[in-house]
């Protein structure tokens, strides 16, 4: 049986690394996207949206790969080189919660404080690539009610927090499933010793 006191060093250990990686990918993470909602695409740059959007999602590749950083930093660190694919993945999604928060926050803040009119933006954005497409005045007005809806719906703090969860949540959890996959490593087995035979 472990000693209890051991066990709870290496909790402290992982909750230690947990936070520390969590941390450093949400300010990462954050601080790309701000820049290129700010800089590259709705204020001052010329780039277009699915471009940003494409640039968001690089962002978020980056900052997860502090996820498979984490974990082989406890596996070998802290837990004598082995980890199971649970605990790796353990480990992996809170790092993710905690750097998805962060993102989280941050849009929120940025969102309701300096850009408050991008989905206006957006959605006029949206309605004249559908003009441009040829679509009919028809599709065009229930594209647009649509649009107007869900604007009103993200005037919502707390739809909005989940919308800006639903975006960042999945790209976190498949680098988790890859990394918990790759770095999962069982302990040897022991080789009795010939004299104990």
């Amino acid at each position: 049986m472990q000693d209890p006191h051991l066990l709870q060093q290496k909790i402290k250990k992982m909750q230690k690394n947990i936070l520390i990686y969590g941390l450093i990918a949400g300010t990462v993470v954050s601080a790309l996207m701000l820049f290129s909602v700010n800089y590259i695409s709705h204020c001052e740059g010329s780039v277009d949206y699915e471009t940003s959007m494409l640039i968001g999602y690089a962002a978020m590749l980056i900052a997860f790969s502090l996820v498979f950083v984490g974990i082989r930093n406890y596996r070998n660190n802290y837990n004598a080189g082995i980890i199971s694919f649970g605990k790796a993945f353990k480990i992996g999604i809170l790092i993710v919660l905690i750097a998805s928060t962060i993102y989280v926050i941050a849009w929120l803040i940025d969102y309701f404080f300096f850009i408050p009119d991008f989905m206006e933006k957006y959605s006029a954005h949206e309605l004249d690539k559908l003009k441009a497409s040829g679509a009919s005045q028809v599709e065009i007005d229930k594209q647009a009610k649509e649009m107007a809806n869900f604007a009103e719906m993200y005037k919502n703090p707390f739809f909005n927090a989940m919308m800006t969860y639903v975006e960042i949540l999945p790209v976190g959890l498949i680098v988790t499933l890859i990394s918990s996959l790759i770095l999962k490593r069982k302990a040897l087995p022991t080789v009795p010793v010939a004299g104990n035979l």
